[in-house]
Order: structure tokens, then sequence, then C-alpha cells
């Protein structure tokens, strides 16, 4: 999730709930073989062996559009340690959407194949190669040749959000849409992604598409203890814990105040969607700027 999932992020979210893996906000890939630096710092885990620092692995997104220049780049995060390399071909935003990238390509299924047959030959046999899309563009009518290409060019699995790119994020999600997918698959693993929102949300799509592995995007970050209440049955964290992580988020992370305190106040604003306590606390912030002030204010 572009602007949401990065280093800092991945790091606290994993301490709060048991993933079985994460990945990263999507790397852009247009022109060029990026050098190692860029790699690095859009994934840093890649300093330690691809995984948070509770050892959560990591699998490194890319976004693109040209099969070699995706290969190369693939290639090369692999020479630097990543585990796995996850393909976008779901992100409907428009501003990616107009240089051909993410949701954009659900019209080029034989595009699609080609990009994934490309990167999958360009790494090791041992690194997982996987994509992401949506059911389609405007309706569901392009995924069972997505599905299919994705899955003869030697896919590992397929994340699929139950949405159209038309949808964005609107409701409603399509969870049957997901389960249709499954007849195409060539028994490449499917995992379902989309309004996964609760334990009876996770219990339903699991029931409703088949799938045995869901993906959690919005909601882990709005419900930091979402992915420990689906694996154990437990209560979500108390507002008390996320409140603390919250913090403990704003004190690790390196840069300007502005920018960090910015990332501090989005989250705060999407926890306020599961907890009312977070809306007290972003009411009394939203016009700091300063990560001192915030800690000072906090600490009333």
């Amino acid at each position: 999730m572009e602007g949401l999932t990065d280093f800092d992020m991945r790091r606290t979210l994993t301490e709060l709930s048991p993933y079985a893996w994460c990945v990263t906000e999507f790397l852009r890939i247009t022109q060029q073989l990026l050098p190692s630096s860029v790699f690095l710092r859009h994934m840093p885990e890649l300093e330690t062996a691809s995984k948070t620092a509770n050892g959560t692995p990591v699998h490194l997104q890319l976004l693109g559009s040209d099969p070699t220049l995706m290969a190369e780049n693939a290639a090369k995060a692999a020479s630097l340690g990543a585990l796995a390399i996850d393909i976008n071909f779901g992100c409907p935003a428009k501003t990616v959407n107009r240089h051909r990238g993410g949701a954009a390509l659900l019209k080029e299924p034989e595009l699609i194949h080609r990009i994934v047959l490309a990167v999958r030959n360009a790494v090791p046999s041992e690194v997982p190669v996987s994509a992401k899309i949506r059911l389609g563009t405007d309706d569901a009518s392009e995924m069972a040749e997505n599905v299919a290409a994705i899955a003869q060019a030697g896919s590992s699995w397929l994340t699929i959000h139950g949405r159209t790119k038309a949808q964005g994020y609107r409701p409603p999600v399509d969870w049957h849409a997901i389960a249709d997918a499954r007849r195409y698959a060539n028994g490449m693993t499917i995992i379902a992604n989309g309004d996964v929102h609760s334990k009876l949300a996770a219990e339903m799509c699991q029931q409703i598409t088949g799938c045995n592995t869901l993906m959690i995007g919005r909601a882990a970050v709005s419900q930091p203890g979402l992915v420990e209440e689906i694996m154990s049955g437990r209560e979500s964290l108390s507002w008390a814990a996320v409140r603390q992580a919250q913090l403990k988020f704003l004190a690790e992370m390196n840069g300007q105040d502005v920018r960090m305190v910015g990332r501090y106040k989005q989250w705060l604003a999407m926890t306020a969607l599961h907890y009312p306590e977070a809306a007290a606390d972003f009411a009394l912030i939203k016009r700091l700027k300063h990560r001192q002030a915030v800690f000072d204010t906090m600490a009333l």
C-alpha cells in the first residue's frame, strides 16, 4: 500500500501480530536498472535477511510494464537478498494507471503473462514470484484470462482483490468472483483479499472463496491486532496498547519532524475507524508539527 506500509510500519505491525509474511509498497520500474541504493532505501530489510526486526519475512513488490526491465530489476533484487518478488497488477490509482502500471494492465493478459514469465525466468528457482490483480477493469470479464496467463507463466501464487479497477475501494467486495477464479488457476494458490476486517469476515471470506490464505490490507493498519485476533481468537488489542505502539512508531522513525508527525497522524486517523479514543487523540495533536510537541501532549 503506497505511502502507508513503509519500513517503519512493517516493523511495527509485525511486532503486534503474527504475519506469515508482509509485502513492501510497490517499487516503480520505468526506464532503467535501478542501483542497489534504491532497493536498499525502499526495502531496508534486505540488510537483515529480508526480515523485519521480529523475523517476519518481507517480499519485494515491483510495478511496471516492460518485461525486460522488470526481469532485470527482479534479478538485481534477488542478488541483493530478496526472498520473493511480487508483481503489482492491482493498483487502481490514476497516476499509476496513466503510466501503464498496476490495474491498467488488466486489459492486456498477454503482456501480464510476459512480465510474470520474464521475472520468473530471471530469478533463482528458490525465489518465489507472485502477482496481485483485481477482478478486472469495469467488471470481472477479464479475470479468467488474466488468472490463466499468470498461472501459465509459473507464478507461485496469485492474490486477488475482490473489486474492479473502477471500484477503487468502494463496496461491495465480491468474494464469489474470487471463488470462480480458482477454476482457471491450474493448481496455482489463490490468496483472497478485500474487506477482511474481522475474524467473522475472515471466516466468511475463506468459506466463500475456498482460499486457505488471506491478505489483509487497510484493516491491518486500522486494527493492528487483527491478525492475532483472527489466528488465535483473542480480543483485539486495547487502545492503550495501540497508543503505546503508535508513539513507539513515532519515536523510532528517522527523518524530518514534519514527515514523521505526518505519518503518525495518518495512522492515528486510520485507527479512529476502529478505536473512538484515537479521534480524541487526533484532535489534540492535529495542528502539531514537531515530534517532541506530540510526545509532550500525549503525556498529559
